[in-house]
């Protein structure tokens, strides 16, 4: 059976087994969510060039409906990368994760003096494959699966939380909060968000409160946090809980931006903090908690822990000669290995990272600035190239961040 074939019987097998959707919203974000694929047609494809399948319409089991596949699902190949692009114009995959989208920031003067970190963000169109330039959201966060984005509007703090679908590219629905929101951020069964409330826009910097930078006064940021609330996505319901930012010995709030994040298994929120132990974690009931123990060794390496828990990402552990970033037992925090990257970025699987690399001719001093999206597999070191080097481009004029998600 040639590669062909094969497609057409994924295909037809896909559509026999896909169940309708249910009447919940969260089970229609959740759709997609963290499928395990089999890997025959995935070795095939490895061989030839990875192309991006676009969303197909197959007919329901009942109602004659159409159900329209993510993109990022339809693909079944295990490396979807594009090395010539920068940033990227087509779907980046691999293994369980997919990069749903990507943003740059640019500082814009307001009227009054005060500037504001804006965002450009391209973010994935699941029917098409392709990331498109939009400027509509201040901020969003991708569910699992990658099929819904939580996405705030307007000049933050916002007073409702959007829930867009990837394919349509519409709102389908809007949930009305009690306090202004600046961060989203889904819980990894997709069911619930943390909704970081804050006093002021955290990506405002103001003219009464400035900063020296380089002997120079400039606009300042205002640390507003509030506290989080626990948002139920199918209902619209949420809870509120006090928690602003905590400041360190001296005083210092840190980022203005402090948002919250679920924990690995979701039964905790965090955040980061000025001074040790560097994290506050929160229950979903507002009370503070102790730091889960396979968490302990976590840094700022955005990775976090491996699928399975076992294994979490480390710190760059690099020298003037030698690039790596450590890779650590999740309980111990001692080092296991070392991988050949910069900053690893997210999971695939829980032997393969998403990372920044580094250009190999210039990994000293500049080499910093000259990126590119790697898959590097533990134990091997075996780096596959997703990207190229990250760069500006005229529809995003500034270095590209990516955003990750289940595929």
């Amino acid at each position: 059976m040639n590669v062909d074939e094969l497609v057409r019987e994924s295909l037809r097998e896909q559509a026999t087994e896909q169940p309708p959707l249910g009447a919940g919203f969260a089970d229609r974000v959740l759709t997609a969510r963290r499928r395990r694929r089999t890997r025959t047609l995935a070795s095939l494809a490895a061989a030839t060039t990875a192309v991006v399948a676009v969303a197909v319409a197959v007919p329901l089991a009942t109602g004659g409906e159409e159900d329209v596949r993510p993109a990022s699902q339809m693909n079944k190949s295990d490396i979807i990368g594009h090395p010539n692009q920068s940033p990227p114009r087509d779907l980046i995959a691999a293994g369980d994760t997919v990069l749903s989208a990507f943003w740059v920031y640019k500082n814009v003067k307001q009227p009054n003096g005060d500037t504001i970190h804006t965002r450009t963000y391209g973010l994935l169109n699941q029917k098409t494959g392709k990331y498109e330039k939009t400027k509509k959201w201040a901020f969003l966060d991708i569910a699992p699966g990658s099929r819904t984005a939580a996405v705030l509007e307007g000049e933050l703090p916002a007073r409702r939380i959007g829930l867009l679908d990837l394919i349509s590219g519409k709102v389908e629905r809007w949930i009305p909060v009690d306090r202004g929101v600046g961060g989203v951020d889904f819980s990894p069964d997709g069911e619930k968000l943390v909704a970081t409330t804050y006093g002021k826009n955290p990506d405002r910097n103001f003219t009464d409160h400035p900063q020296n930078v380089d002997g120079k006064e400039v606009p300042g940021p205002v640390s507003s946090r509030t506290g989080f609330a626990v948002v139920d996505v199918d209902s619209g319901k949420s809870q509120w809980h006090k928690a602003p930012a905590k400041p360190d010995e001296t005083g210092w709030f840190g980022n203005s931006r402090e948002d919250f994040a679920w924990n690995h298994d979701g039964k905790l929120v965090w955040a980061h903090r000025a001074m040790e132990p560097y994290r506050e974690y929160y229950d979903v009931n507002g009370d503070e908690a102790d730091w889960p123990a396979n968490e302990k060794s976590l840094g700022y390496a955005e990775a976090g822990l491996s699928p399975d828990g076992k294994l979490a990402a480390g710190e760059f552990a690099g020298d003037g000669k030698k690039i790596a970033a450590a890779i650590n037992d999740a309980k111990t925090g001692k080092r296991v290995t070392t991988v050949p990257v910069q900053q690893l970025l997210a999971w695939a699987d829980n032997k393969r990272l998403i990372a920044w690399g580094c250009d190999p001719e210039k990994c000293g001093g500049t080499g910093e600035f000259r990126n590119q999206l790697l898959l590097v597999t533990i134990g091997t070191n075996k780096v596959v190239p997703l990207s190229d080097f990250r760069k500006a481009s005229a529809d995003y004029p500034g270095r590209w961040e990516p955003l990750f998600s289940s595929r």
